[in-house]
């Protein structure tokens, strides 16, 4: 008997349990309905203290072994807060994904010199992780209002955005140009800073207009002097003529100088010094300065800029971006840290982890106002927390960020889990069946309660029972019609699953 024929019998219309990453299971997206109480039907029991209360977001670090549901916590998560903006389109939570870090990652270890990796992660710091954050959510944004939106990453700011953006107070717009200039995509940003700058009429400023019509208009007076000269038929050794027009003509260079030289020198030590500060974009130098330039002097002037590596300035931008983004009707904003084992220069190595996690181990920034940063981190990080000093602990307050020290799963959890799933496949109209229905009569409820207890997680889960099935199909023949699983099937399969599942926790076995 294959497979398919024994989920044909049961009115089974996909496999349960063949999923294991979250986001490519297409029976998990079934399972993302809610309750009445707007709760995911399958969800960890620790769900609720994870994700708080979305109207005052508050700080989770969460610790799980691969596959205990991490990824799955993020979806559900990203599902809450979709059907909360849709309730309630003034008090809205701007999800942020802070879990793509290979391009940051790649080029802050090539902006430290491209030697050891663990020694270029040890430099990072937490405005590093400031700055990924706004050059992961501002381009967004500046997508849905200059109305880029075929790239599909455009974040909805609501219906008439451009009208909407138009009539922020000016101290918003000028943050947003800011924000932009500072934070958008390498790929065509100085542009887009001038188109933005005309989505929201932002005028030129007004001193850069005037030294540019100096410099470039300014050639009129020496030539207005040469002019009347020669419509005079003045004495060209006249000395009054000569003074004229030399006069005019130092005036018109001294222009051209400063605007041409001057301004671009200025501009160009400011770029050098941000550029060096925002370590994670791989923005050039001329774009930085087209940008620059179409900003108000005051606002470049005003230490609004991150040329050091000061915390308020990035807590200010921070800041800037929550106060722009409430003109959308968005109060709060989530950030989500997940997979960050998986970046190619990390590939799951703990030392490299903690250096890129750590710096964002600080209260001040866990704890800022409006805005919750939910940390799902690999076990491995948790073994390495618990050996930190007592000052980085003072340092972090732990005790006050929804700490989950071990994503676990009991074998109940599991239970009502894999029954969720069983119900979500079955074909329409198909009658409900448990999922004590698929095993023989001599196999009790608590056999696959403690059975799954073993499993720990639910990838391991679903492993162990799609391998009970798959084991049972194997060595039945279609014309026996045994569609029930016996006990001993059960029992091999059990060892052989709870085996391997040891073996990877202590290091020696593959996933």
């Amino acid at each position: 008997m294959n497979l398919q024929q024994f989920f044909d019998h049961w009115a089974i219309a996909e496999n349960p349990f063949r999923g294991e990453e979250a986001r490519q299971d297409a029976v998990f997206s079934k399972l993302s309905q809610t309750d009445e109480g707007g709760r995911p039907k399958a969800a960890h029991s620790d769900f609720e203290k994870i994700i708080g209360r979305l109207e005052f977001p508050s700080t989770s670090i969460v610790f799980g072994e691969k596959g205990s549901g991490k990824t799955a916590i993020r979806m559900q998560i990203a599902k809450r807060i979709n059907e909360h903006n849709k309730a309630n389109p003034n008090k809205k939570v701007m999800l942020v994904a802070y879990d793509e870090l290979n391009t940051l990652l790649d080029q802050f270890h090539q902006r430290s010199g491209g030697g050891e990796v663990l020694d270029s992660f040890n430099r990072i710091r937490l405005v590093d992780h400031i700055d990924g954050i706004l050059m992961r959510v501002v381009p967004g944004v500046v997508d849905a209002i200059v109305g880029e939106t075929a790239s599909g990453r455009a974040t909805d700011l609501g219906e008439s955005v451009r009208r909407t953006a138009r009539g922020l107070d000016p101290t918003s717009r000028k943050d947003l140009l800011l924000l932009q200039v500072l934070y958008d995509r390498p790929d065509r940003a100085h542009e887009r800073t001038g188109k933005l700058r005309r989505t929201l009429r932002i005028g030129l400023p007004p001193m850069v207009l005037m030294w540019s019509l100096l410099a470039y208009g300014g050639w009129v007076l020496p030539g207005a002097v040469l002019v009347a000269f020669l419509a005079f038929d003045g004495d060209p050794q006249s000395t009054i003529w000569l003074t004229l027009f030399f006069g005019a003509l130092a005036v018109w260079i001294g222009f051209l100088l400063k605007r041409v030289l001057w301004d671009n020198l200025a501009l160009k030590r400011m770029t050098r010094k941000v550029r060096r500060q925002i370590r994670g974009s791989t923005r050039s130098d001329l774009s930085y300065m087209e940008s620059f330039r179409q900003l108000d002097p005051v606002v470049r002037n005003t230490g609004s800029m991150p040329m050091s590596d000061s915390d308020d300035t990035r807590y200010a931008l921070l800041a800037k971006f929550r106060h722009a983004i409430a003109g959308f009707g968005y109060s709060s904003i989530i950030v989500i840290l997940d997979r960050v084992d998986e970046p190619t220069l990390i590939n799951g190595d703990a030392d490299r982890m903690r250096a890129v996690v750590w710096p964002m181990f600080n209260n001040k920034f866990l704890q800022q106002e409006g805005l919750g940063v939910k940390m799902l981190l690999p076990i491995e990080l948790r073994h390495a927390l618990f050996k930190e000093s007592t000052s980085f602990f003072q340092e972090a307050r732990l005790d006050k960020q929804n700490l989950v020290e071990r994503l676990t799963w009991s074998g109940p959890m599991l239970y009502d889990l894999c029954e969720a799933r069983l119900a979500a496949c079955l074909a329409d109209n198909a009658q409900n069946i448990s999922l004590l229905d698929l095993f023989a009569e001599d196999v009790t409820r608590q056999d696959l309660v403690d059975a799954l207890d073993q499993m720990h997680q639910p990838r391991d889960a679903f492993k162990f029972l799609y391998a009970c099935l798959n084991e049972h199909c194997s060595n039945v023949t279609a014309d026996e019609q045994a569609y029930r699983v016996p006990r001993l099937v059960l029992e091999s399969v059990r060892r052989q699953q709870a085996d391997r599942v040891q073996q990877l926790y202590r290091g020696i076995g593959p996933a």
